[in-house]
This record gives structure tokens, C-alpha cells and sequence, in this order.
């Protein structure tokens, strides 16, 4: 049985047996939502699809206006064998960029790859051009694999922590100095469960998610005498296209359909669903906001009692 499977099951054990708990569904998002970011500026990686376009939506219903960059179906970067990846193509991230702009705020959108130092700076210096600072980091661009560590392709697992670890090294790196000289910023990166739960065929992303959580306590150290936070949120499974095929990937390496290991998935959780992508998205708007200005160095997560 995965490692996966053997923790929520573990978690499920201790969870409290309270009447409604299980079938439990996410809150829907306020039709009141305060625009408490108005006039600021999010930098989104990974901001076309999943997890990053839930944040960058839920910093513009707040106010931000917002740059989202993503590597895209038609990017010159090439995709190493074995990696798990969701490329969207650049009809996705208009169209993500169209809903931004829906919000009453302005949005810019960017071929990105964070595997390359150009790139990262080019996305910043363009976010600068277009709306002047940048106020908030949103870091999401991210891969996996599914591969145990004996013989474990030397590629494969450089490719996870290049983008999942060194990429959110990259973007940090390119926009704390200004946040420090402005005395304000926000940075959020997604992380994992998988930073402190291991399973025996994710040590790539295992490894490349426990340094992001450390990067950011170090980020967070280093901006705190000038106003600039950093945290980072750790969820389980999230109901996101790559969430789905990673659990499909998942299914295919234990002999069985991706439909049913995602039931397993959802019987194994507590509450008995997947996260979704707007709770995320809502808890980074949250620590963007003047009241978690107190809220530093901190690793959230969103679990639903799930342990992975």
C-alpha cells in the first residue's frame, strides 16, 4: 500500500467523529469580498492555471492589479522524460487574463520559464514597466515525478528541483531587493504536505517542496525589519488539472485507474474531498493583507486532516 494511502488513513484515525464532517464541501467564496489590495501589484509564476491562476484571481477580486506568467504548450523550454507537467496554452492564460481584467483590475500575461534566470528577470522588469512595482510574489510554477530513488534518472530529478525549488529561488531572489527598498511585500509560495510527508516515488518533489519551505523561512528573515512577510501554503491534493493527472500517474503505478485512485484519495481524507484551487487562492489573499502583517516565516497548511 503507498505511503500516501497509509498516512490519510492514519490521519482518519485520529480525526474527531463529528456529525457532518464527512462529505464535507469547501465554503462558497463571499459575493463581499473588501478590496483590501487595491492598489497593489501580485506577481503570479505559474499564474495561468491552477493553484497560481486561483491566486492571482483571488488577489484581483481583493484589488491587485496583477502579471501572471506560465510556460506554455508553445515555449521553447523542453520537457524532460518522466516529468509531470501542466503546460496551458496560451488560449488558457488569455482567458485567465480576460477574468482578471473582469474583476475591475488590469492584468498582463507573460511566457515565463523559471528555469531560466533571463526569464524570471524579463517577467519582473516587464511587471515594473507596465504597472510600476510589485508589491506581492505569488510563486506556483511546478512539476513532479513519479520515480522511487534507486535509479532514479540524474535528469529528472535535477528537472523537479530546478523548477520547483530553484525557480521560486530565482523569483524571490529577483524581487525582494525591491520590496526591501520600498519597505513593503508579500511573498507566498506554494509548497506541500510532500516538504515533511515523504512517499517512497516522489523524492524529487519531496526534496525540491521541504526547500522551498525553508527558502522561505530565510526570505522571510531577511525581509522582516522592512515590512516584507513571506510564508508559504502546503496543501494536499488539490483539484487542479495537474493534481488530477499526477493522481492519475499515481492510479497507473498501483495498477489501477486514475477515477478510482482518486476516490481512494477523497475516502482517505477526513473530510473526505480534495482541496480546491480557491481555498488556496483565499488563504494567499489573506496573508497579503495589512491584517497578517504578523503572519511570517510560517508554513500553512490545507489538508482537510489529510497528512499528505
Amino acid at each position: 500500500m503507498a505511503t500516501r494511502t497509509l498516512a490519510n488513513q492514519a490521519a482518519r484515525q485520529f480525526a474527531p467523529r463529528l456529525m457532518g464532517v464527512r462529505g464535507f464541501a469547501a465554503a462558497p467564496a463571499t459575493s463581499s469580498i473588501g478590496k483590501y489590495l487595491d492598489g497593489r501589484v501580485a506577481m503570479v509564476t505559474g499564474g495561468a492555471s491552477g493553484m497560481g491562476r486561483a491566486m492571482a484571481l483571488a488577489m484581483a477580486a481583493r484589488g491587485a492589479n496583477v502579471a501572471i506568467g506560465s510556460l506554455l504548450q508553445t515555449s521553447t523550454g523542453q520537457n524532460v522524460n518522466g516529468e509531470i507537467v501542466n503546460r496551458p496554452g496560451a488560449a488558457e492564460m488569455e482567458q485567465t487574463a480576460e477574468e482578471i481584467r473582469a474583476l475591475g483590475v488590469k492584468c498582463m500575461t507573460f511566457d515565463l520559464d523559471v528555469t531560466k534566470t533571463d526569464s524570471v528577470e524579463a517577467f519582473h522588469e516587464a511587471t515594473l514597466k507596465e504597472f510600476g512595482k510589485v508589491h506581492i510574489l505569488c510563486t506556483a510554477a511546478g512539476i513532479t515525478a513519479e520515480h522511487v530513488l534507486c535509479g532514479h534518472p540524474d535528469g529528472l530529478f535535477n528537472k523537479v528541483v530546478e523548477v520547483n525549488l530553484t525557480g521560486t529561488y530565482r523569483a524571490v531572489k529577483t524581487v525582494l531587493p525591491g520590496m526591501i527598498e520600498q519597505k513593503y511585500g508579500r511573498i507566498v509560495n506554494i509548497a506541500s504536505t510532500a516538504a515533511t510527508v515523504g512517499a517512497e516515488t516522489s523524492g524529487a518533489y519531496c526534496a525540491s517542496k521541504a526547500g522551498v519551505v525553508g527558502l522561505m523561512r530565510c526570505a522571510a528573515l531577511e525581509g522582516a525589519p522592512h515590512g516584507v512577510t513571506a510564508n508559504s501554503i502546503s496543501p494536499t491534493w488539490v483539484e487542479t488539472k495537474f493534481g488530477v493527472d499526477w493522481m492519475g500517474k499515481c492510479g497507473e503505478n498501483e495498477g489501477k485507474t486514475g477515477s478510482d485512485y482518486i476516490s481512494e484519495v477523497k475516502g482517505g481524507n477526513p473530510q473526505g474531498r480534495l482541496i480546491q484551487p480557491s481555498e488556496v487562492g483565499n488563504l494567499a489573499a489573506y496573508l497579503c493583507s495589512d491584517d497578517a502583517a504578523g503572519i511570517t516565516m510560517q508554513d500553512l497548511s490545507i489538508t482537510a486532516g489529510s497528512l499528505w
